[in-house]
């Protein structure tokens, strides 16, 4: 018995899709996730890749790709923040443009806040922003420490 479409095409219901809500930066908190924003890249510094000795048991046919990864020091009108982008996100990423970051999230690196986009991400070009960046206010300065609260 072979069937055809799926479940939500045979019973003829649609999921609606949400509109993205767009946040500042100065509203972001570590370990959040799916944040969308508008920014504005201030400056990229590419970090020099660490080269790794091969995995035991890893294909020995083909060389690993050694992935590119910057700094990106972006904001908005509320703030900024480091933003670390890996592989083909470093080329969207120049000093003076501006792009949307659908699905970002808050990774902690040594204590400081970094925002990131990962597979379920998106990175988007769009047309120049209007507003200037508030350098003052970096987000990633603040350092953050994990306290665990026993219950006694």
């Amino acid at each position: 018995m072979a069937t055809t479409g799926s479940a939500s095409a045979a019973t003829g219901t649609t999921t609606a899709k949400r509109k993205p809500v767009f946040v500042k930066v100065e509203q972001l908190k570590p370990g959040t996730t799916g944040h969308t924003l508008t920014v504005k890249v201030v400056d990229a510094n590419p970090v020099v890749p660490v080269t790794r000795k091969a995995r035991p048991g890893a294909s020995m046919g083909r060389p690993s790709q050694p992935s590119r990864i910057a700094e990106c020091l972006i904001g908005d009108e509320t703030g900024c923040i480091l933003f670390t982008a890996r592989n083909d996100q470093v080329d969207l990423m120049k000093p003076g443009e501006t792009v949307i970051l659908r699905n970002s999230r808050i990774d902690m690196y040594k204590g400081t806040m970094r925002l990131g986009v990962d597979k379920w991400g998106r990175i988007e070009a769009t047309e120049p922003a209007s507003f200037t960046v508030k350098e003052d206010n970096n987000l990633s300065l603040v350092e953050y420490e994990l306290i665990n609260v026993n219950d006694q």
